[in-house]
């Protein structure tokens, strides 16, 4: 296995859509590719697989163990080039400062390539990349893409500043109002609601083709072999042998390794569509409503009355609901939208979330089970949203959290029998000791 990382030294930087167009370009060459994302990105997975043709897993250095991560790395790569974007800038973590994509390089081995705005400094740009090389003797920047070049005497500029420092320049794209992607409050636009995605990736791959040195930068993938060794590790256990899984637009944050793990561990999984008024299987044992955009479609779920009657029908019958984030909010009682309307959602929990009252919550969390019989080892996950608690009722509590730094945030979550949620959304067991 061959592998590469898609870096920048900050966010905003072009390496998303790079890393989409170079995929893209290097499946067009026939090449193998195993898609990666460093950290706990729902969104930008989506497009990697649209781009790849492959699913995309998550390769988080700070919520996931090592020896799951090399684990993951070993079966998803077999065979193929294992292609990582980076999440913020190279060496940005946890507010701890760990978990960054350049500990996740030096753990794998992977060579970067990093990504860099040019569109404000010329010369200069030496004195960046060189500190970014120097930086972290455990992880090496192998060549750079110059994005947002301004002209062709610009591009000589920067080229010529960077041969002083000898670093390798792998490729110049010039500025492109065409290469952007438009963005709303948890990133990027979902890749499913993008009709011209196939034509922007075509187009971005087109660009890769002509301003980048593919062949050196599949030389550099292939100069590294990685192989750990590492036996298969298991994540957080299926909740149940058969799990529904909500799956649309407004349940689209769910992770591969979840799904993936749970299938390794002998679990039947079916999808279902809520905003499509689709009800669970009627043989699941456990449901699952992932994070999402509820907050967005919160009227169409109030009246889809077969999703309804469905989860209320699973509740009846003993199956074990669970809820992560917008999940969890449409478990409650009610949602209030973002123009202060409020929508009856299922009321499988004493609970009313708003997103008229916007506050960020964002950061990783260290989770110790309240439910031993749902939870039995302690977790890592990660929360980010814009919503808040208006009120929570009578129900039991699912987890006590303590954020990157150990700095306790008290119990979160509700559980009223065989239903239960929370904002966090799971990574995996923590390790021993965390």
């Amino acid at each position: 296995m061959s592998g590469l990382m898609i870096a920048a030294p900050a966010s905003g930087s072009g390496k998303t859509v790079v890393t989409l167009g170079l995929m893209r370009a290097l499946k067009r060459r026939g090449l193998q590719l195993a898609p990666g994302k460093a950290g706990p990105d729902y969104i930008d997975p989506a497009f990697h697989s649209a781009a790849s043709g492959e699913t995309c897993f998550n390769f988080d250095p700070w919520a996931m163990r090592p020896e799951f991560l090399l684990a993951q790395a070993e079966s998803h790569g077999s065979g193929r080039l294992l292609l990582i974007e980076a999440m913020m800038g190279l060496f940005d973590g946890a507010a701890d400062g760990s978990g960054s994509a350049g500990d996740l390089a030096a753990l794998l081995g992977l060579p970067v390539v990093l990504v860099v705005d040019c569109a404000k400094t010329s010369q200069s740009v030496a004195a960046l990349v060189s500190g970014f090389v120097s930086y972290h003797a455990d992880v090496r920047v192998a060549g750079v893409i110059l994005n947002r070049v301004g002209s062709d005497r610009h591009e000589a500029m920067l080229r010529t500043a960077l041969d002083a420092i000898e670093v390798l320049v792998l490729g110049a794209i010039r500025s492109d109002t065409a290469l952007a992607l438009p963005e709303r409050h948890l990133g990027l636009v979902q890749a499913g609601e993008h009709a011209a995605l196939e034509s922007f990736v075509a187009h971005a791959a087109d660009v890769m083709e002509r301003c980048c040195d593919l062949d050196r930068l599949v030389a550099l993938a292939g100069s590294h072999v990685f192989s750990s060794g590492a036996p298969v590790v298991s994540s957080i256990a299926p909740i149940g042998q058969h799990v529904a899984i909500a799956r649309d637009m407004a349940f689209a944050f769910s992770y591969a390794h979840m799904i993936e793990g749970w299938r390794g561990q002998g679990c039947q999984v079916s999808f279902f569509s809520p905003l499509a008024n689709e009800a669970p299987s009627a043989d699941a044992d456990a449901v699952y409503l992932p994070g999402g955009y509820p907050e967005l479609h919160a009227g169409t779920l109030a009246h889809a009355s077969g999703f309804r009657t469905g989860m209320l029908s699973a509740a009846q019958r003993g199956a074990l609901i669970y809820g992560e984030c917008g999940g969890y909010m449409v478990l409650g009682d009610a949602l209030i939208d973002g123009e202060g309307n409020s929508h009856a959602m299922l009321g499988l929990l004493p609970l009313v979330t708003s997103y008229a009252a916007r506050k960020r919550h964002l950061g990783y969390r260290r989770l110790t089970s309240l439910q031993p019989d749902l939870f039995s080892q302690p977790l890592t996950a990660h929360e980010f949203h814009y919503s808040t608690v208006v009120s929570e009722g009578d129900a039991d509590r699912l987890f006590t959290a303590e954020d990157a730094l150990g700095e306790k945030l008290g119990e979160v979550g509700l559980r009223r029998g065989n239903v239960f949620g929370s904002y966090m959304h799971l990574v995996d067991i923590a390790e021993t000791g965390a």
